[in-house]
């Protein structure tokens, strides 16, 4: 079976889950059927997709006409031959018990046709032994969405031990044409890869405070706050839920050994009913106390190190059981869990050395089984690093982390790529922004830049002020400055840039698309520079690069309401925006703007960038430099090509010489 060959999606399981996945599908244009045990079930679900699609809509985040053609895709059944008889791929999303899901496929099993992939969207149970119930084992596989299907990327597409690789392929296929991020997972291990190394880590903060090592407060606010995780690990145990965590850890106990035990307070909550927020009270309280409240300053360096090491060990048995390769995994827990970076990134940037030693004293300390070090943790530290020494690989000079460079014609397109953190700028980035800058200005084929984000709810939200948390070594006032001149070559480099906005572009973003020479913005974008909301000003040249695009007043306003809700057409009549566009047509105007400016005088427009630069806050000095610049243009080729072309009525064809 090929991609093209699938046409119809049955989706098992109308709950949270369920619906969810069947949205996607009917977004992306597959008829779907969406089943449950009953009428109640399926009508909830139903709702519940009809509200979702509603609000996209309404956000304009999809038109009036795909959010109609979504709800007459799906059909919701109860009756099972009815759901699946003329499917092509079924999607199974019911409760998180094994004897559940297999007593759904033995059902499903005589009515689905023979050419039928099954696909359980299970969390962690395993797929050899549910694929075993059917009679299409080799046609059977894991597609693991993450809550809630609509906004998170990840799918981990998880092999069985029959699994062939068609069936892999086919549904790695079918999550990017629902606008999913698919990770492979090559075996069928325990957790897979999020919960592999996720659910450990919240096990041990949940051990530590059990055993009297750290508090609550202190290892959220090393969480959170040190190690820049998006949330401190007992506010993601409540916002999760216990229950549903314990579910996850019993298994891993049961399959994986005493490494995994759950923790005693875990299990003391769950059975007092202490379920997280959902229940109204977990580890925190949110009925008759404050909540979540995780301090700044509580951080302890001994508590990320132990809970980086315990990520580290998962990590090293993940990879030399060869379920998957540290980028595998380090992608999975960014689109996933939200990290900043992934656990095999940061974990080689702290030592595995060092985390290594940071377990052995723990194990020292506790003889507990969960800090007994894996061979494989051993073996990768006495290597040195999980990724290995890439200093001798060939790149194409465009190779980054955090942003994407490609070249079409004369127009490169520089990417903002941080989809899971919502584009959201790092020091990282801006380095590699710089590298990027070298490398396009130093290209001869390059006239013209198109900067964009990565996905199309963000261009980009801001700074991500995690990654400073998580240690960035740089003073606070120097990342203000390497901003401040980082992005000021937008300004100064000879090419014209154009910042092509679709989505939230706030804070560090805006100052980023506020150095771009031209701004074209998606009716559905959205500007702000909120920093005085933080008891902060804009680091990065907005205080005064701003006021030049539109006025002090409207620079003012912008900074002092700290407001993250302008809308384009508000700043396409304050003069920051140069066109709004349809989202519809959005992309292929932006690449259209983009080619005109590529296809311009090259030698012309560097002069014209210089001239008003320098004139900006000194009108006399960008005049002599456009009298110097306009005679030195007479010299050139391109003059003479330009005056040949108009005599000819042609377009002219600049070399920029």
């Amino acid at each position: 079976m090929e991609l093209e060959d699938i046409n119809t999606i049955a989706v098992l399981g109308a709950g949270n889950m369920g619906h969810g996945i069947a949205e996607v599908a009917a977004l992306a244009g597959y008829d779907v059927t969406l089943r449950d045990i009953n009428e109640e079930f399926v009508r909830n679900g139903y709702e519940q997709i009809e509200w979702s699609v509603g609000k996209l809509a309404e956000k304009d985040q999809i038109s009036d006409d795909l959010a109609d053609a979504t709800l007459e895709r799906i059909t919701p059944l109860v009756d099972v031959e009815e759901a699946v008889a003329d499917v092509d791929v079924v999607i199974e999303a019911v409760p998180e018990k094994m004897d559940i899901k297999k007593e759904v496929y033995g059902e499903v099993e005589q009515y689905a046709p023979d050419h039928a992939i099954f696909a359980t969207n299970t969390s962690s149970l395993s797929i050899t032994e549910l694929s075993e119930v059917t009679d299409r084992p080799e046609r059977f596989c894991g597609m693991h969405f993450f809550n809630p299907p609509i906004r998170m990327p990840l799918v981990e597409v998880i092999s069985g031990a029959h699994t062939d690789e068609e069936t892999l392929d086919v549904i790695e296929a079918l999550a990017e044409d629902v606008d999913k991020s698919p990770v492979r997972v090559h075996k069928d291990s325990p957790g897979f890869i999020v919960n592999r190394v996720l659910v450990p880590l919240m096990n041990e903060a949940a051990w530590m405070v059990y055993e009297d090592e750290a508090t609550v407060a202190e290892i959220d606010s090393t969480a959170k706050f040190d190690m820049g995780l998006p949330m401190g690990l007992f506010e993601l145990t409540d916002q999760v839920g216990l229950d549903v965590g314990l579910h996850v850890q019993e298994y891993m106990h049961e399959t994986l050994g005493d490494a995994y035990a759950p923790c005693p307070m875990t299990e003391e909550k769950v059975e007092a009913e202490e379920l997280g927020k959902k229940t109204g009270k977990g580890v925190y309280d949110y009925e008759d106390g404050d909540g979540v409240q995780i301090p700044t300053d509580e951080g302890k360096e001994w508590i990320a190190d132990r809970l980086l090491a315990v990520m580290a060990d998962e990590v090293a048995q993940l990879i030399d059981d060869d379920v998957a390769g540290p980028d595998a995994i380090d992608e999975a827990m960014k689109l996933g869990a939200g990290f900043p970076d992934g656990p095999a990134k940061m974990a080689d940037g702290r030592g595995l050395s060092e985390l290594l030693e940071a377990l052995e004293d723990a194990y020292e300390k506790t003889d507990a089984a969960r800090h007994e070090p894996s061979e494989a943790l051993r073996t990768f530290a006495d290597e040195g690093n999980f990724y290995g020494d890439d200093d001798d690989e060939e790149t194409d000079g465009y190779d980054y982390e955090d942003i994407a460079v490609e070249i079409d014609g004369r127009v490169a397109n520089l990417v903002i790529d941080r989809p899971h953190r919502m584009n959201t700028i790092t020091t990282d980035m801006i380095n590699e922004i710089d590298d990027a800058l070298d490398s396009l200005v130093d290209d001869e084929d390059v006239r013209a830049i198109l900067l964009t984000g990565a996905e199309d709810r963000a261009f980009s939200a801001g700074f991500d002020a995690s990654t400073a948390a998580a240690g960035s070594g740089i003073e606070a006032a120097d990342l203000s400055r390497l901003g401040q001149r980082v992005f000021g070559r937008l300004e100064e480099i000879p090419m014209p840039v154009l910042a092509a906005i679709d989505g939230y572009c706030l804070g560090g973003g805006m100052e980023l698309a506020t150095c771009a020479d031209m701004r074209i913005a998606s009716e559905r974008s959205q500007f702000g520079q909120p920093e005085h909301n933080l008891g902060l000003i804009p680091g990065w040249g907005g205080t005064q690069r701003l006021k030049h695009v539109v006025g002090e007043g409207r620079a003012k306003e912008i900074i002092f309401t700290a407001r993250n809700d302008y809308e384009p057409e508000t700043m396409y009549d304050y003069g920051f925006v140069n066109e709004v566009v349809s989202t519809e047509e959005f992309e292929d105007r932006a690449w259209e703007f983009a080619r005109d400016l590529a296809a311009g005088p090259p030698i012309a427009m560097e002069f014209s960038k210089r001239a008003m630069l320098a004139g900006r806050d000194d009108t006399d000095a960008g005049l002599a430099l456009e009298a110097s610049s306009f005679g030195h243009l007479f010299t050139t080729d391109d003059l003479w090509e330009g005056l040949s072309a108009f005599q000819s009525d042609r377009d002219p064809e600049f070399e920029g010489k």
